[in-house]
């Protein structure tokens, strides 16, 4: 039987977000339907508020999330009811070119559920990156549901889901920061942060954070930063370069995504360094530089999709570090707050007040 519960709904781009009924079906084959304890206000989805996701309009908003399993569908057998999950958005197919060549984090084909949560009267939403977690409620695919130790937080854990996973990922996964490696790191909110505490957890020697704020420098410094450089106060590649003995950081990570941040990321690392885009750039963007400086520097160039994770290998790992307090997710929430207060959470986030606001589902925050 499908359950009415309570949504953070976006209708129209640029308009302030609403709190409506919505409609959970049952849970169908491959399908779970999950309590949703606490979610993350990410700035994917002001992305999916403003149409820069698509405009699949109304959108349930809301994917950094963390709760408990109510009910599956047939076949489920990843999870059980009553399991504490974290939701991802990479169910892997196990089935593509990605995933036989032993590369899952890559996967080609992840999916969602198949049904459609709906407005009362009908209307199809489009779940933010197929999870809709601004909700008392989801209805997800199987393979989005990790489960991970019950003692932990749902409001620290749940932010694996997206941000911190990017940030973290970015660092060990893709970048491959090591013991001993020096490492910059150009944009310090969530995403940055979290490539900071990465870099940290990796035992890296040298982590110099780079941004315009200094209250996120401040933050940046908490998370294991041992050097700042504010980039309104002079020039970003010399600043990060006298901190190296005049060579350059191992690997430099962009969590801004503009031309300008990746050029000062690119000439800011070592020779044959490597440069990580975790910062997600907009389609307009473009990027002009002399072609010989990319054959004689060498190195990589990589982007970090999702931190290159694979949820069922890192997603309880990363918790077992939060339990053992080597890793500081409490760090990264600045405030709980209510389901309606989501818009409120926006306007912070975008004066940069705040490294996560998170939503507490079920009881008051």
């Amino acid at each position: 039987m499908s359950q009415t519960v309570r949504g953070v709904i976006a209708r129209a781009k640029g308009e302030p977000v609403t709190v409506e009924n919505i409609i959970i079906p049952d849970p169908g084959p491959g399908e779970v339907v999950v309590d949703i304890e606490a979610c993350g206000v990410c700035h994917t989805d002001l992305h999916y508020r403003e149409g820069g996701i698509n405009d699949e309009f109304p959108f349930l908003l809301g994917h950094e999330a963390a709760g408990i399993v109510e009910a599956i569908g047939a076949g489920v057998t990843e999870v059980a009811v009553g399991d504490f999950v974290v939701l991802n958005w990479r169910a892997v197919c196990g089935q593509c070119r990605a995933c036989l060549r032993g590369r899952p984090w890559y996967c080609f084909n992840t999916h969602n559920a198949k049904q459609k949560m709906t407005l009362e009267d009908g209307t199809e939403l489009s779940a933010a990156l197929g999870i809709g977690a601004f909700a008392d409620k989801t209805l997800v695919a199987a393979g989005q549901c990790t489960k991970v130790d019950p003692e932990a937080s749902a409001a620290a854990v749940g932010l694996l889901g997206c941000g911190i996973m990017a940030g973290l990922g970015a660092a060990i996964n893709t970048g491959n920061v090591g013991r001993g490696d020096t490492v910059a790191v150009i944009g310090c909110g969530g995403v940055g942060n979290a490539a900071i505490a990465g870099a940290t957890l990796a035992n890296a020697a040298k982590i110099i954070a780079v941004d315009v704020d200094e209250s996120k420098l401040g933050w940046a410094k908490g998370m294991g930063a041992t050097h700042t450089v504010n980039a309104s106060e002079g020039d970003v590649v010399e600043a990060i370069r006298n901190l190296t003995g005049g060579f350059g950081a191992d690997v430099v990570i962009d969590a801004v995504g503009r031309p300008e941040t990746w050029k000062q990321a690119f000439y800011a690392r070592d020779l044959a360094g490597t440069v990580v885009l975790v910062g997600v750039p907009t389609p307009e963007m473009t990027l002009e530089m002399p072609f010989l400086d990319f054959f004689s520097r060498g190195g990589s160039l990589k982007s970090s999709w999702y931190g290159d994770c694979l949820p069922s290998r890192d997603f309880p790992m990363l918790v077992d570090l939060y339990q053992q307090g080597r890793l500081d997710l409490d760090a990264f929430i600045t405030e709980k707050i209510g389901i309606n207060d989501v818009e409120a959470a926006f306007d912070k986030m975008h004066r940069g007040e705040v490294l996560r606001s998170v939503v507490i589902l079920g009881v008051s925050p």
